[in-house]
């Protein structure tokens, strides 16, 4: 059996903790070899245009850019749908390989056996 990892992170600069948690297991887990699924939502939408990962700060944390780096390399990167129609975040604007997805697309993910779903 396959195992796949499904992180959806809801905080962004608001919740600076929370968010790194998020990426930074999401990282580990790529470079471990497991699947990965990071789900962009609420706040942490803003990190999908290029750019602003770079702005998030947090002392003794690895830098974001750099995770999202790690993740992108084997694993996918989904932004919401609703929360980049909130924040007038277009498909073009999003950084290369980032995709635009929906509720629907999240469940189908988190259902099958040997996954794991996390919510930050």
């Amino acid at each position: 059996m396959s195992h796949k990892l499904v992180i959806k992170v809801t905080a962004g600069a608001d919740a600076p903790e929370r968010c790194s948690q998020a990426f930074t297991v999401a990282a580990v887990a790529v470079a471990g070899g497991v699947e990965v699924s990071l789900w962009l939502t609420g706040e942490s939408a803003w990190f999908a245009l290029p750019g602003r990962a770079a702005e998030f700060q947090l002392p003794h944390a690895a830098p974001l850019p750099d995770l999202i780096d790690g993740i992108m390399t084997g694993g996918q990167l989904t932004l919401c749908t609703q929360c980049a129609a909130r924040r007038g975040i277009e498909e073009e604007d999003v950084i290369d390989g980032v995709r635009i997805a929906g509720a629907q697309v999240f469940v189908s993910e988190i259902m099958p056996d040997g996954v794991q779903a996390l919510v930050y």
